[in-house]
């Protein structure tokens, strides 16, 4: 598990959401594997419960978990996700910005292509 940088610029809870988000893209957690529950998270991190209830609702809303009452919070299926339409735009603003400076650096379309591919290749689906 991961301690909260308190003197980082994000607050306690994106933390926790970007946390769970790289361990679940990463393949680190796998679909249905169940997170801690919200009290033994906020006893673990010595975090208000509250904050780490905001984050798996977060989670939730990008569609990385899902909540079964009375039984907790669980990775969600890649299949069974669906984008959140501001978190896509976002990042599809991220990756024209990122496109525009490699061909600023002198990159030529083939170049980022076969870059994208690699990338591509690295992370598990």
């Amino acid at each position: 598990m991961f301690q909260p940088d308190l003197r980082s610029r994000k607050s306690i809870y994106e933390q926790i959401v970007d946390n769970f988000r790289e361990a679940i893209l990463s393949g680190l957690m796998k679909p249905d594997e169940k997170l801690p529950s919200v009290r033994d998270l906020s006893k673990t991190l010595t975090v208000n419960p509250n904050t780490i209830q905001k984050a798996y609702r977060e989670l939730e809303r990008q569609g990385y978990v899902y909540t079964s009452p009375g039984l907790g919070t669980f990775v969600e299926k890649a299949e069974a996700r669906k984008p959140d339409g501001t978190r896509k735009t976002e990042l599809i603003e991220t990756m024209s910005s990122c496109i525009a400076e490699l061909q600023y650096l002198g990159l030529n379309a083939d170049e980022i292509k076969h870059i994208a591919a690699e990338l591509i290749e690295r992370k598990p689906s």
